[in-house]
């Protein structure tokens, strides 16, 4: 069964959800895990794949848009389903995604701001509902 984790973050800053994004992905493509970033829309697609060129200064995150690479090492994208099995989702957007089990974990991104805080606890929820067993992770 997938396995799902929300890193809580200690502020409402929104670039701290991205910074989480990508050192999580990092983190699994060093492990050699294939990864999906799941975006909110696509201003947001766009400040990751900036944000990941940037994010590691010694060491290059392979990534590309799923229109462009679906089989990059890290894919950002939309709701499109992953073109890896067994892949690291990584959920920026304000639901859960239609192919949960096309992945084998699911890393949400948890900040204190209030709308979006309230969106994690409805998830959390939903997963719980689906017969998932949510782990909540501080960062």
């Amino acid at each position: 069964m997938t396995r799902i984790e929300f890193y809580v973050l200690p502020d409402a800053d929104p670039k701290g959800r991205l910074l989480a994004a990508c050192r999580l992905a990092s983190k699994a493509w060093q492990h050699e895990l294939p990864v999906f970033v799941r975006c909110q829309d696509e201003r947001e697609c766009g400040e990751l794949d900036a944000l990941l060129w940037s994010f590691r200064g010694e060491r290059f995150i392979p990534h590309n848009l799923h229109d462009e690479d679906p089989m990059a090492p890290v894919v950002i994208g939309l709701d499109q389903p992953p073109a890896q099995p067994q892949a690291v989702l990584i959920n920026l957007a304000q639901d859960l995604s239609g192919h949960l089990d096309r992945y084998s974990r699911v890393f949400e991104i948890v900040n204190q701001e209030p709308h979006q805080l309230a969106r994690s606890r409805e998830n959390f929820r939903v997963y719980r509902r689906q017969g998932y067993d949510p782990k909540r992770v501080e960062l």
